[in-house]
């Protein structure tokens, strides 16, 4: 659903299914270093299939994909005030919810009242540069593209296209515990819901 200020949401389509409405979000101000948590989508390039495929409703990992799902599992070591709660490494994308400590019940933030979009360049406009968020982001970025050309070096893996992530990234600010749950269900779901997500191409993965 889109507001009339143009904020966009997660939303509950039918009794229990949970669909997220997504944009590159960046809200003008607002300090993402703050105790809070967000539930974050990161894109592989042109949407290649290169982390697994959804097989009986189930994801199935390749070798990038077991090493992208490391690399989330390292963030608390290399950020002390951050926790990756629910996450999962789809065929060509990656949800999770960061969790930046101080971030349980009552402490969880409400979105702020403006937000705006990345530009056409990829840039943020509205998060602070070194903030905890885009630092964690794009050292997950980072990590897993570094892993990933060792990969097509040493074992095979098919190359990706000019670069292995999108510019950006989708973040939702989760307002309270009930939006918390609703994005575990996404997560949790995900997979089995697979050909009715927006990232689905119908094209096999490699």
């Amino acid at each position: 659903m889109e507001l009339e200020n143009g904020k966009r949401e997660l939303r509950s389509v039918g009794r229990d299914r949970v669909t997220p409405i997504r944009r590159c979000l960046r809200l003008p101000g607002y300090d993402y270093s703050q105790a809070g948590a967000y539930f974050v989508t990161l894109c592989a390039h042109h949407r290649e299939c290169l982390f697994g495929e959804v097989l009986d409703g189930r994801m199935r990992m390749n070798a990038a994909g077991e090493m992208v799902a490391r690399w989330l599992s390292e963030v608390q070591y290399k950020f002390p005030n951050a926790k990756i709660d629910a996450h999962i490494v789809m065929p060509n994308h990656v949800h999770a919810i960061v969790v930046l400590r101080g971030a349980v019940g009552a402490d969880l933030r409400v979105r702020p009242p403006e937000e705006t979009v990345t530009n056409a360049d990829g840039d943020t406009t509205g998060a602070h540069k070194g903030a905890p968020l885009p630092r964690i982001v794009q050292w997950i970025k980072t990590m897993a593209t570094n892993g990933y050309m060792h990969g097509v070096e040493s074992q095979g893996w098919p190359p990706f296209p000019g670069r292995l992530w999108q510019r950006s990234y989708y973040d939702h600010i989760i307002r309270d515990e009930n939006d918390l749950r609703r994005a575990r269900e996404y997560i949790e779901m995900n997979p089995a819901r697979w050909a009715e997500d927006e990232e689905y191409t119908g094209v096999p993965c490699v």
